[in-house]
């Protein structure tokens, strides 16, 4: 293994930046739902199963980006709104959609980005606290707005929504809030309540539609995540090729093409609008079906 300046990464993959004198694009995923769902969840599952999540920043070929690095910094105002639990940081207005941008746009690249690092207990962005992000084979941007802006949607290779239940949602919320960090109870639920709640229906949820790949359950769903884990791992190890991958088990196999497959339609069909979504749960259950009926078909 070498460092970047080398000609070989991890497991001697050689690594991103540039390929033959070019810039090599990363694949650009974009994870979205609710909060609390289990975005962040289902992509440190990922990096660890990949073995990148202890893996020195400089070396790693996959990470993951989480959109409340780029909250807007707040005015006085707002702050005071924040600490009595009455700014709403689930609507879109609360995100800086420009930056965002920006920074996907200079990712896809194969720029060296940095972002700041956001502190739940202070409501503020802390910019002495810049997170590197250096040219990547796969990037992870999750977020509860992830899909919601129109041009950043479009920057996605691929979509996936974790969809877990409201209830599941609320019961991880409030420990998280009053534990880590530092909420008050009372506040904690009707924040959710006059907030979270109304701007998840409204903004959120409907971006649904946009996926391409509907994770039911979070990071309890080990068959979703054991799919992305093993189509990325063979994206690594093929260069960023899909082709040629190696046996796999039957159910597996089914699941990985109809992936492969999926992904090829989409980046074929991405300017003409067309949007497609498929279930991963129900991918490695159900038998194959006759080769005349499509990829997308075979999962109904």
């Amino acid at each position: 293994m070498s460092d970047r300046s080398g000609h070989f990464g991890v497991n001697g993959v050689k690594p991103s930046g540039m390929v033959n004198g070019e810039v090599k694009q990363p694949f650009l995923i974009g994870v979205a739902g609710g909060t609390a769902s289990g975005k962040s969840t289902v992509c440190k599952r990922i990096m660890e199963q990949l073995g990148q999540a202890d893996m020195d920043h400089t070396q790693r070929q996959v990470v993951c980006i989480s959109q409340d690095s780029f909250y807007r910094e707040l005015t006085a105002a707002e702050k005071a709104k924040a600490e009595r639990g009455v700014y709403n940081f689930d609507h879109p207005d609360a995100f800086n959609e420009d930056l965002m941008l920006k920074t996907l746009q200079d990712i896809l690249a194969g720029k060296k980005v940095e972002i700041p690092s956001y502190d739940y207990r202070s409501n503020s962005l802390r910019p002495e606290r810049l997170i590197t992000i250096y040219p990547v084979d796969v990037v992870m941007f999750e977020g509860i707005l992830t899909f919601y802006f129109p041009e950043i949607r479009d920057l996605f290779h691929m979509k996936l929504f974790v969809d877990t239940d409201s209830d599941t949602r609320l019961a991880r919320r409030v420990p998280r809030d009053v534990n880590e960090w530092g909420r008050d109870l009372d506040q904690v639920l009707n924040y959710y309540l006059n907030y979270v709640k109304p701007a998840f229906e409204e903004f959120c949820s409907p971006t649904k539609k946009f996926a391409d790949v509907i994770i039911p359950r979070g990071a309890d769903n080990t068959v979703a995540i054991d799919l992305i884990v093993l189509h990325i791992g063979e994206l690594l190890r093929s260069g960023g090729s899909t082709a040629n991958l190696p046996p796999l088990f039957p159910m597996q196999r089914l699941a990985i093409e109809l992936i492969v497959e999926h992904i090829r339609e989409f980046l074929n069909n991405r300017s003409s609008g067309r949007s497609q979504d498929f279930n991963l749960s129900s991918a490695a259950a159900k038998p194959k079906k006759p080769d005349n009926i499509s990829p997308l078909q075979r999962l109904h």
